[in-house]
């Protein structure tokens, strides 16, 4: 046999020097490649600072283990769910020019977020002028509907009416109602006053205080004075911690005259004090003791990634089931043009924690169960009463005719 000349020699040493290399050249395209996988943009639009920071923020942990879970699966369609998180700064108007944003230059495909009607309502003509999607997870006074939202919160009938109906019925006629000074408290209100109306209900007294007041001495004075049956409590934000301070300190005890909130759930047990609150009722579709095997293992989820200490409450499960119905819509409708996703969403159901939610293809809101709850010291709510089955939405009441109802519509938020 021959033996190899120093030129093929050569050759063969600069292969085997060419193997690392080549490897090496190899192992960056696979790598470049990872990076530039395909991702599907949603914006997140919260209140992380300011008075709304308190019931705002653990929403985007919510938004976020949905996400994580959906891509972990799969993602949408081949692509990874990318979140832009934007802080509302409790500032409705500042929200709004966020949402341009998202919209406009980050170019996301959907839009998670809001509290206050204020801020749902600012963003409203944002979204619908760009025919873009919002999913907003907000019990909330109804009169609305739009082809651009998704509703995942309660509608009127299924949250601030048969809450007030079951109080009537089991505490007494007369009312008196609290509420911060924007949309929500004053809406919800004029639907509640012509319920008393038709349930033979007395007001009693109807004052409203700016978002974000601490003092609230003057209202739980006139409360101690006239001695209603029970308090309808629509203030929203960090204006209840003084406002059941106040009550605790002036020695109005939950049996004698029990608040019924709209807004305080199990996050804010934990912000405010659960024994501040304890004996005193809400409603909402969702408490964190809701049994069944869908939910506890949703709460196991949510603990396992952000600590065993964290609650659930209505909203965060109302933002995380938002997500998965976009995901589940955006899967289904195998596209993101956005007409066919809402066409799809359309016929949506969900086995969500609270029980299964549909959505209702011609209001855009969600079948859902209603539930009363007393507040527990242990920062836990006992459910009392809940729904026979999923009620279907209905953002205008049946009992008001639609002349009245329109009359009640805010014009501005």
């Amino acid at each position: 046999m021959d033996r190899p000349t120093g030129m093929q020699n050569l050759f063969r040493g600069r292969k085997i020097l060419a193997l690392p290399l080549l490897a090496l050249l190899l192992l960056v395209v696979l790598m470049y490649r990872d990076d530039a996988k395909p991702v599907i943009k949603i914006g997140v639009l919260h209140s992380l600072t300011g008075t709304m920071a308190v019931s705002e923020s653990p929403l985007v942990d919510a938004v976020r283990l949905a996400v994580e879970e959906a891509n972990q699966s799969g993602g949408v369609n081949g692509a990874q769910i990318e979140m832009i998180i934007t802080d509302c700064r409790s500032d409705a108007g500042y929200c709004a020019q966020q949402a341009e944003k998202l919209i406009t230059q980050d170019r996301v495909q959907a839009l998670f977020g809001c509290w206050t009607s204020a801020c749902r309502k600012a963003l409203k003509p944002v979204v619908e002028k760009h025919h873009h999607l919002l999913f907003y997870p907000l019990q909330y006074e109804g009169l609305e509907q739009s082809p651009d939202i998704i509703y995942t919160g309660a509608a009127p009938n299924q949250q601030v009416i048969p809450m007030v109906t079951w109080a009537l019925q089991r505490r007494g006629k007369r009312v008196y109602m609290i509420g911060s000074d924007y949309v929500f408290p004053r809406t919800a209100n004029k639907i509640v006053k012509k319920l008393l109306q038709a349930q033979g209900g007395q007001l009693v007294a109807e004052r409203y205080v700016p978002l974000g007041e601490k003092n609230l001495d003057a209202i739980v004075r006139e409360i101690a004075t006239l001695r209603p049956d029970f308090v309808l409590n629509t203030l929203n934000g960090d204006s209840n911690l003084h406002f059941f301070r106040a009550l605790q300190q002036a020695g109005i005890r939950a049996t004698d005259i029990p608040v019924f909130s709209t807004s305080i759930a199990e996050a804010e047990l934990v912000a405010i004090g659960p024994e501040l609150v304890a004996g005193h009722f809400a409603a909402w579709n969702y408490f964190q003791s809701v049994p069944g095997d869908e939910n506890r293992a949703f709460i196991e989820r949510f603990r396992n990634r952000y600590g065993s200490h964290r609650v659930l409450d209505d909203p965060m499960e109302a933002a995380y089931i938002g997500v998965r119905l976009w995901v589940n819509a955006q899967r289904s409708a195998g596209t993101q043009d956005l007409s066919t996703v809402k066409n799809v969403l359309g016929q949506q159901t969900l086995a969500a924690p609270e029980g299964v939610v549909a959505v209702d293809a011609e209001t855009r809101h969600l079948w859902k169960t209603v539930r009363i709850a007393r507040a527990r010291t242990d920062g836990q709510f006992e459910i009392v009463w809940q729904s026979a089955h999923s009620i279907p939405p209905a953002p205008f009441p049946f009992f008001i005719p639609r002349t009245e109802l329109r009359a009640m519509e805010p014009v501005a938020p």
